[in-house]
């Protein structure tokens, strides 16, 4: 194998991945190994996070891919209003749009009395965990989508419609598969900042507690040297998926 020398953007580039390394080299060096030992609710705070993500991000893929494709192929005036909706929950503070959950889904709210004449709630519960967890990662995927079906020629898709191909088979035999690659390093982003949302989390679901939220509170009552093992759990279970995304998208790149 010919191993080439780092090309200049790679120097470059050297800056910014230490920046980025620093705290993480940080956090070896700090976490005391010989005294390695987690909170009361550590691993309820895990179980909430893996288990309510693993529900939010489909709910995000399902209502943000059809969203991402019409963004990337519409030519209508609406479609330049919904890239302003789809940009706003991302211009809002998490906290700020927190606030704004609770106004708009809380039991004082119009919605929220509806909802509770059925026996809905979104309200420090799991239903709203995974809508504040929606809110903040759906607008991510939305633009990593778009971006990812805008790649896709169209001039492809015409031409597998004049073969004969109904829009059904054209979307899921030449439109997915060649967006593939972008639409992987969406469900990365997507599940990295649904296991990751606090702001929002915190204003309109303190309960159950997800490890962000888990992680403020030990910050609050032992201090910054009892959040270090949370961090690691952190770190060891929510890694592997969007990097095997990542992974996957390289992998296709090769074989396309």
């Amino acid at each position: 194998m010919i191993r080439r020398p780092l090309s200049p953007a790679g120097w470059f580039g050297a800056p910014a991945l230490l920046l980025l390394a620093l705290p993480f080299i940080t956090l070896i060096g700090v976490t005391s190994w010989g005294e390695f030992h987690l909170a009361y609710g550590d691993w309820n705070a895990v179980a909430v996070s893996l288990g309510l993500s693993a529900i939010s991000v489909p709910l995000i893929i399902v209502l943000g891919t059809p969203l991402a494709l019409w963004l990337a192929r519409a030519t209508s005036p609406l479609r330049r209003w919904a890239e302003v909706l789809v940009l706003i929950p991302l211009l809002t503070p998490p906290l700020a749009l927190g606030i704004l959950l609770v106004s708009a889904y809380g039991p004082y709210s119009t919605l929220g009395e509806a909802l509770a004449t059925v026996g809905l709630a979104l309200t420090n519960n799991a239903a709203a965990f995974v809508l504040a967890q929606v809110y903040g990662a759906l607008p991510y995927f939305i633009l990593s989508a778009r971006a990812a079906f805008e790649s896709v020629p169209p001039s492809l898709e015409d031409a597998a419609k004049v073969l004969g191909a109904p829009p059904r088979q054209v979307l899921w035999r030449v439109t997915l598969p060649l967006a593939r690659r972008g639409l992987a390093t969406g469900l990365a982003i997507a599940w990295v900042r649904a296991v990751g949302e606090f702001g929002i989390v915190l204003v309109f679901s303190y309960f159950p507690q997800g490890i962000p939220v888990k992680l403020y509170i030990n910050l609050q009552n032992d201090g910054v040297n009892a959040v270090y093992s949370l961090i690691w759990l952190l770190l060891l279970f929510t890694l592997p998926f969007p990097l095997w995304c990542l992974a996957t998208g390289r992998q296709w790149r090769r074989l396309a």
